[in-house]
């Protein structure tokens, strides 16, 4: 059996692809890629998993670098990004006798992350791309009489889809939710069986560099968080582990003077919670917002709506093209195009049309007083100073990789930079997802560089195929 730690979408697609349900392509449909087809066309009988993902992913283009997650993509939704709806052209089948054991480990219920987020927000993916195999997300949403906002949909209804998804297709067994896991190393099996500590407590970072025999297991330590707050603390031994964990945990500091001082936050939940409580509001002193990515733009928008004003700092000019809002299509995003307006528009320099709010680009934070007076430069060096209420440092996350010898740095692309999904997630092998420097350990989702759900779906196929293929499941 093996285990694998984080409960969001790639979990649970890989708990899904491990309990028998099994892809194949459907007889008689059409792709519209006529490669693809035709390869498809090749072996009808042959589940997806078991055929060789390298070949029927080559030559795919799409908004995802991973070739697999834009293989396991254009089969589920085949024209999506030109509008299209064509339907998946894989059917489903289920067969149990395919199954492998495994465990699926989670601080929250099954859906991961998107449980934390606030319940009215929308979704930066169309609705249609958050789906999970087989159980198409527009569909849910219809039994729920609801539709779907301009195509997108709220963390909210993520959030109880993914929990429905995991009781529909009966994978539940499968969940340990309210579980935190605090250390994952490699151990000698005789060790186990003997039970001597010594072994167990070698030193850590010799431990991803043992020689790769099949004596050696991953040990798992974590505990179960109980209803009364007590910690009941478990070990698991397993072959094979997947890191799912995303990346939501540990949000970006920047390292400067007073940033530890009770009214800088580093979580947009800090302003929902001070709106509660009437901490700000409309009279009080702008709130700061540093960062320009969308939980940014998230907080923005949530204070704009009310009345409470705002000062805007972000590194970037509001032109440059890395700039997410600079890569949306207004038609789609028209929230998100006004805030992007509003950066433009409302610069310190000149007051524009927006009230209760002041941008300003190409500013980085100095410091953080504790009279709440916070100064900034610019691109030349001058400062300014302002009286805030509260600031909001929005500026990204990293994973908490905590749990792993040297926090996985030796995982990473660059093993002398810290984990993260846009710069330096960690090195694995494009169609079985197992990392490059620790075999047997595999990385899904934003560990890997996968951001959004509709291409972290790929990840799970090319893990589950690895997996099955060590476990002897595919057929001849």
């Amino acid at each position: 059996p093996f285990f694998f730690s984080g409960n969001g979408p790639s979990g649970i697609c890989l708990s899904y692809l491990l309990s028998g349900y099994t892809p194949y392509f459907k007889r008689h449909s059409l792709h519209p890629h006529p490669i693809l087809q035709r390869k498809l066309e090749e072996a009808p009988e042959v589940s997806v998993l078991d055929q060789d993902l390298e070949y029927l992913s080559e030559g795919l283009e799409g908004r995802s670098h991973s070739p697999v997650a834009l293989l396991f993509d254009t089969l589920q939704r085949p024209d999506t990004d030109f509008g299209g709806t064509a339907e998946s052209v894989l059917t489903w089948w289920h067969e149990p006798d395919r199954a492998i054991p495994h465990l699926v480990l989670g601080r929250n219920a099954p859906g991961g992350a998107w449980h934390s987020i606030e319940g009215s927000m929308v979704t930066l993916s169309k609705g249609e791309w958050m789906g999970l195999p087989d159980l198409p997300f527009k569909e849910w949403l219809k039994q729920k009489r609801r539709g779907l906002r301009n195509n997108r949909a709220t963390a909210e209804d993520i959030a109880q889809y993914y929990q429905h998804y995991v009781m529909k297709k009966g994978l539940q067994k499968n969940f340990m939710c309210g579980t935190v896991v605090t250390s994952v190393r490699k151990v000698s099996a005789e060790s186990i069986s003997n039970h001597t500590q010594k072994d167990l407590q070698e030193d850590s970072d010799s431990l991803w560099n043992s020689n790769e025999k099949s004596t050696e297991v991953f040990q798992v330590d974590g505990f179960f968080k109980a209803e009364e707050g007590d910690k009941e603390p478990f070990s698991i031994y397993a072959e094979n582990v997947v890191l799912a964990t995303g990346t939501y945990d540990n949000p970006t500091w920047l390292g400067v003077k007073g940033e530890n001082l009770s009214y800088v936050h580093h979580q947009l939940s800090a302003l929902e919670e001070a709106v509660k409580n009437n901490s700000v509001g409309i009279m009080s002193d702008p709130v700061l917002i540093v960062g320009a990515g969308l939980t940014a733009a998230d907080a923005i928008l949530f204070a704009h709506h009310c009345n409470i004003p705002v000062i805007h700092v972000f590194r970037r000019r509001v032109t440059d093209p890395g700039l997410i809002f600079n890569q949306l299509p207004k038609m789609m995003y028209p929230e998100y195009h006004k805030v992007h307006q509003m950066m433009k528009e409302q610069t310190a320099a000149c007051a524009g049309p927006y009230e209760c709010y002041i941008s300003l680009p190409e500013h980085h934070v100095l410091s953080f007083g504790k009279d709440k007076k916070c100064i900034f430069q610019d691109k030349n060096g001058c400062q300014k100073a302002y009286k805030i209420s509260m600031a909001l440092v929005l500026t990204g996350s990293n994973p908490n990789l905590s749990f792993l010898p040297n926090n996985g740095t030796d995982l990473a692309i660059d093993s002398d930079q810290p984990v993260n999904s846009k710069r330096n997630p960690i090195d694995v092998d494009p169609f079985t997802y197992e990392c490059t420097q620790q075999k047997r350990l595999y990385a899904l989702g934003p560990l890997a560089g996968d951001n959004f759900v509709r291409f972290v779906q790929g990840g799970a196929l090319a893990a589950a195929s690895s997996l099955l293929k060590k476990a002897n499941k595919n057929p001849p």
